[in-house]
């Protein structure tokens, strides 16, 4: 990964809030920064890899990564971790005790909330984590404001030896602004001083640093109160006030730009003093927070009174056209109806699907084709399968459950069931993730389960990061490699169940997966085929449909590749009297890659090599 070349004092920069974030890491003199992808906070270590002067690491999962942070800070480092929201929940035993022991170096932990849930599979407010752990929260509305509330962060942790917690939104992720950014400061760590009482979280230590917490509360709650970052707006209309924090601010000064606001920055502890100046200037007061009621509880407990979600929606974005409705009627002023929906565009339905020759497609093909069989899966690609053509999964909760889902669905299962052969499928990264633990707790307590364990060299949904089994660290560097295979076997399954695969290969795919759900006992099949977005991936030669031969039978077209389009349909009489719609298709050999996953279930043998003078330059194998 190549580095950034930093640029002159007070540069201006066009920069997402994740790279906003990464370059107030470096400059506030970071030694470490850890953390495990997951969107939309991915780009936040990626950006810091790519300067100089410190280290930066992919986490086997985010727990790891803050405990990584931690230990740095011990050492009066300043350092840095990062995730999603649903990333902070793994994270939490470490956090809830270094609540306690607090930071000696600057310690800051950005989580990215995914408002509207564009990517995950649930949808969070992280800033129940600072009043559940006791730590300070700072919300920024605009990249400039993520950039500047880092490097604050970093000089708030020190002078109050507490986490940081920098909450962050889609929006504020991954959306760009120019942003005046200057230099990096180093700072030396003063070293790393014994002090078990602060340091070994017994029972007898904790206790004694408990009240020191509570009296954090209390001083963070007077600084708060006088925070440059806690702005009270006058406006020239007393008719509703707001109450904002990060993105839902500025959506509130689009809204309505003449109304008092008080934007908070940092968001706790709240100052309740500041919002009954608020509240003193507006006839009603909305709170305006995404996504829990939060704020509003809180503020309604001190004794002024407010809405909040009894007018606006609890789930999703707080745009205008959101909240100009809603106050609207809150207002009693008149809302127009929604304008008709247009009737829908007649277009291609266009569904999220696996990339052309993606490794995983031979898998959900096959597991499409077994009968009687239910099949737990996980958080990556793969969970993909659960959709159009291949229908193949059956549960997906969270990162690393499909093993103990798995051995839960094999233990609890009664009469209706108990002819049903048990499958967990999860990838390479998330396995090392949290999978790991799951097949042990299988193993352990003899659970009848086979695990398909997808090792595409990558965690793919995030956009192709390193992996502890794929040999390469953050900056793509050679780094040791896990044998996912010895880790199998060490975890307790027996040498002769686990096979490793490639799923290119359906035939041999079918039949490994058909023997091994019979046999009785834990098992573990490895589909070993790179991503094809990485490097590792090497292309072969693609294919072409011969029309004379295509006999509309569409059992390509149940393989899922999206490079397989279909020209037409015809409906036709069978010799029976059933009529049967027959679907003739083409291959775009741009996309094609040369698989041969669309070649094996093939009947009339229509699908051929592109003839070599009319292969594309790009995807030619040498």
């Amino acid at each position: 990964m190549p580095q950034m070349a930093p640029p002159a004092a007070a540069t201006r920069l066009l920069l997402s809030g994740n790279e906003a974030v990464a370059r107030a890491v470096w400059e506030s003199g970071v030694r470490v920064a850890a953390a495990y992808p997951g969107t939309p906070a991915t780009e936040i270590i990626e950006s810091v890899a790519r300067y100089p002067d410190l280290h930066a690491e992919w986490s086997v999962n985010e727990k790891v990564s803050m405990e990584v942070a931690l230990g740095a800070s011990m050492t009066g480092a300043r350092a840095f971790c990062a995730m999603k929201h649903v990333g902070l929940n793994v994270a939490s035993d470490c956090l809830m005790t270094m609540t306690i022991t607090g930071a000696n170096g600057g310690l800051v932990i950005a989580v990215a909330d995914d408002v509207g849930m564009s990517s995950s599979q649930n949808e969070q407010d992280s800033r129940f984590w600072g009043r559940f752990a006791h730590i300070p929260v700072l919300e920024p509305a605009d990249s400039q404001e993520a950039y500047e509330m880092t490097k604050l962060a970093f000089d708030f942790s020190e002078k109050y030896e507490t986490p940081v917690l920098l909450r962050l939104t889609t929006r504020i992720c991954h959306v760009k602004g120019l942003v005046t950014v200057g230099e990096r400061v180093a700072h030396e760590p003063a070293g790393f001083v014994k002090n078990p009482q602060r340091w070994v979280m017994v029972p007898a230590h904790a206790k004694t640093r408990i009240p020191s917490l509570f009296q954090r509360d209390e001083t963070l709650r007077a600084v708060s109160e006088a925070s440059p970052l806690n702005v009270l707006e006058a406006g020239t209309d007393r008719s509703v006030g707001f109450v904002a924090s990060g993105p839902a601010y500025m959506h509130v000064k689009e809204a309505f730009p003449n109304a008092p606001v008080l934007k908070l920055g940092f968001s706790y502890p709240w100052p309740p003093q500041k919002v009954r100046e608020l509240a003193a200037m507006c006839d009603k007061l909305v709170v305006v927070e995404e996504t829990e009621l939060l704020l509003e509880t809180e503020i309604k407990a001190a004794g002024i009174a407010c809405h909040g979600k009894d007018v606006l929606p609890r789930i999703g974005e707080l745009s205008p056209q959101v909240l100009i409705p809603a106050v609207d009627r809150l207002l009693g002023k008149p809302v127009p109806p929604p304008a008709p929906a247009a009737a829908p565009l007649k277009v291609f339905p266009r569904p999220p699907t696996l990339c052309a020759s993606c490794p995983h497609m031979g898998i959900y093909y096959t597991l499409s084709q077994i009968k009687n069989i239910i099949v737990s899966g996980d958080i990556g690609c793969y969970t993909l399968g659960a959709g159009h053509p291949w229908n193949a999964l059956d549960t997906t909760i969270c990162m690393g459950a499909t093993m103990g889902v798995a051995l839960g669905i094999d233990k609890g299962r009664g009469e209706v069931d108990k002819n049903k052969r048990i499958l967990a499928v999860i990838g390479d990264s998330t396995f090392m993730h949290m999978g790991m633990q799951g097949l042990l707790d299988i193993t352990y307590n003899k659970g009848n389960v086979t695990v398909l364990l997808l090792d595409n060299n990558t965690t793919g949904m995030t956009g192709g990061q390193a992996t502890p089994a794929s040999g390469k660290d953050i900056h793509g560097k050679e780094a040791p490699r896990v044998d996912l295979a010895k880790v199998v076997e060490a975890l307790g399954v027996p040498n002769e169940r686990i096979k490793v695969v490639d799923p290119y290969e359906l035939p041999v795919l079918f039949k490994t997966i058909r023997d091994e759900i019979k046999t009785e006992g834990p098992s573990v099949i490895i589909a070993r085929r790179p991503c094809v977005l990485i490097d590792d991936f090497k292309p072969f030669r693609p294919y072409l449909v011969e029309e004379d031969k295509c006999t509309g039978c569409g059992n390509c077209i149940e393989v899922g590749c999206p490079a397989i389009h279909v020209t037409h349909r015809e409906k036709v009489i069978k010799p029976s009297g059933k009529e049967v719609e027959l679907a003739f298709v083409n291959i775009d050999n741009q996309a094609c890659t040369g698989c041969g996953l669309c070649v094996q279930p093939c009947a009339p043998d229509a699908i051929q090599h592109v003839p070599r003078r009319d292969i594309p330059i790009h995807i030619v194998k040498t």
